[in-house]
């Protein structure tokens, strides 16, 4: 398989087959990221997707699942992109499920009957990075999306038929709206109603506008028992019809996995428990990225 720069993709796809048809990241101005400030965002060509769909089609017969990387690669032209899900389905029979991040642009590039298109040849889940449904939040770190559009390209994907996944980013707000973006998130997540939801707690990385911030005083991050406050919020505001959140990555203090609407209660009863000091938190030394 042919790889440029770093793969990022879900947890949950940790044991898909990458296919890597974006290179970076073609929003690549969020103050959090790694990628920002990067290489530019490009797409491959196609002759090296293509080789790369036959070498899995040779090497990767006990994986079911595909996953497209970069970062957004929902980017890629709708005739490239098509091309692409039949080749997979032609040579690679047995995979159920290819996946893809998508972001806002991405999701408003493509009319509801194109995205319904791949659905229908294979793509089945988006994963979304909300990271907030504060607007001043996601202005201060530069998303490219207010909570509206967020709302609004989040229903589009599930009224497309895709299974939808959000990503949300706990300490991002900081401390002075931490309340805030807690209770917004809720907003918007339930307006959205995805299947999933991933919380993750910000880490800051050397290099990136957040952690300069940081560095200089400018962005206080939030301790252990602050970020655990502030997912309690943020899952007392959220309401799924019927969905799964999870807060198990390994940025987490607290594992949590919740059934919604069915363990939510219980799921905020164990948080109380974390916060009196009566479940033990994961230590600093074992989160990583």
């Amino acid at each position: 398989m042919h790889y440029e720069g770093d793969i990022i993709r879900p947890p949950s796809e940790a044991d898909s087959i990458l296919l890597q048809i974006t290179v970076g990241c073609s929003h690549n101005k969020c103050t959090f990221c790694r990628a920002n400030g990067r290489a530019p965002f490009k797409i491959k060509p196609d002759e090296i997707v293509m080789a790369d769909i036959e070498f899995a089609a040779a090497y990767c017969k006990r994986q079911r699942r595909v996953f497209l990387c970069d970062r957004d690669a929902l980017i890629v032209p709708r005739k490239r992109l098509l091309n692409i899900l039949k080749e997979i389905k032609k040579q690679v029979p047995w995979v159920t499920r290819v996946g893809t991040y998508a972001n806002t642009k991405a999701l408003s590039m493509k009319s509801l009957d194109e995205l319904k298109e791949l659905k229908e040849y294979g793509l089945g889940i988006v994963y979304m990075g909300l990271e907030s449904g504060d607007d001043v939040t996601l202005k201060a770190v530069r998303k490219g999306a207010d909570s509206q559009r967020m709302i609004e390209m989040g229903k589009k994907a599930r009224e497309a038929g895709f299974k939808l996944s959000l990503t949300v980013l706990l300490g991002i707000a900081g401390k002075e709206r931490s309340e805030i973006h807690a209770r917004e998130t809720g907003r918007v997540i339930s307006a959205i109603d995805p299947e999933f939801v991933g919380a993750l707690s910000l880490m800051l990385i050397p290099g990136t506008p957040l952690f300069e911030d940081h560095e200089a005083g400018r962005f206080p991050l939030l301790n252990s028992l602050e970020m655990l406050s502030e997912l309690r919020t943020m899952i007392a505001h959220t309401e799924l019809s019927r969905g799964l959140f999870t807060a198990n990555h390994a940025s987490n203090y607290l594992p949590i996995k919740a059934k919604f609407p069915r363990e939510k209660e219980e799921t905020l009863r164990l948080i109380d428990l974390a916060l009196e000091g009566r479940v033990r938190l994961r230590p600093e030394w074992m989160r990583a990225l």
